[in-house]
């Protein structure tokens, strides 16, 4: 489960500590299309999310992950935005009632969350696209920034975190502008 700054920031601010803290047993980084990116740690011959307790629930449903939110729901990214879909056979409860997406996610303020997904998705996925033609030294250059600016740097727990997630998107971009 690949995790966003949203994620790390609910994380970080809600666990009272620092992203480095949460890599040496609950997260673990991985290149996902050529961009290092933290996602939840899986322990054991289950691959079990580090987070899960003793009876196998979740120790941090409060502070989970945008992706655990929306289960069994998945994104479809197409034309500069994106659709949430049921995934069907993903979800073994029975009897579902019809709940409201906004409902479901359990996110404060969702239409700047839903901003926030759609421009993080398509900033990697541009950068991603980038990544096969740029020298391996770049390459660890550009994933560098990206881990310091968006991950490493705390995020402060009483500003508002879209604003300082477009306050380093701008920076980023314009830093990157030079890299590029």
């Amino acid at each position: 489960i690949v995790l966003d700054p949203y994620d790390v920031y609910r994380l970080t601010t809600g666990l009272n500590c620092k992203f480095e803290e949460l890599l040496i047993d609950k997260l673990d980084l991985n290149v996902v299309e050529g961009i290092i990116l933290p996602n939840l740690k899986m322990n054991g011959p289950q691959e079990s999310c580090a987070f899960l307790n003793e009876q196998g629930r979740c120790s941090i449903h409060a502070l989970r992950p945008g992706i655990c939110r929306i289960f069994p729901l998945g994104r479809i990214y197409e034309d500069g935005t994106f659709q949430y879909f049921l995934q069907v056979h993903e979800c073994k409860k029975k009897d579902r009632t019809k709940v409201k997406i906004k409902n479901w996610i359990d996110t404060p303020n969702v239409s700047k969350n839903e901003a926030f997904i759609n421009c993080w998705h398509y900033f990697l996925k541009d950068l991603s696209g980038k990544m096969p033609t740029l020298s391996e030294e770049t390459v660890k250059q550009i994933n560098m920034y990206i881990l310091n600016a968006f991950f490493l740097t705390m995020y402060q727990g009483n500003r508002d975190f879209y604003e300082q997630f477009e306050e380093r998107m701008e920076a980023a971009k314009e830093a990157l502008k030079e890299i590029l």
